[in-house]
Order: C-alpha cells, then structure tokens, then sequence
C-alpha cells in the first residue's frame, strides 16, 4: 500500500522523523514498493511491505542519524 501524503505515514514514522525525512522515506517506500512487486525480486521471506520498510528506513538513514530520541541531518 504506497503513500499518497505524508499524513497517511506509520504514526511512528510521522512522530520520530522531520518533515524532510519523512518525504524521504514516502518516496523510497513507494519506489521499493513498486520495485519488489514480485516475490522473485525479494531476498528473504519478507512481505512486499516489510522489504519497503526497510529500503525506507535506510534511504532515511543515508541522509539522517539519530542523535538520542531526535533524527537529525547528517553534516
């Protein structure tokens, strides 16, 4: 299920990262979600949802680092 908004995000998702963060990971979320459509394309036995969390997440953490409980840009 892609995102349209940045309201429709994981409340977690909306509450732990800024805004910017959160475009980041709305756009890798639908991408991978298009990306893994078929279970061929997926390593492990994660759900087409699962994988695009994680690709998500990581995309997240290529321009972002937590720093205690705030996410903040990486220098």
């Amino acid at each position: 299920m892609p995102y349209d908004t940045l309201q429709g995000l994981p409340e977690a998702v909306r509450q732990a990262l800024p805004k910017h963060a959160q475009e980041i990971y709305l756009a890798a979320f639908n991408n991978a979600w298009d990306q893994y459509r078929d279970e061929d394309s997926r390593r492990d036995d994660d759900s087409r949802e699962e994988v695009a969390h994680k690709v998500a997440w990581s995309a997240v953490k290529q321009k972002y680092e937590k720093h205690g409980e705030r996410w903040q840009r990486k220098p």
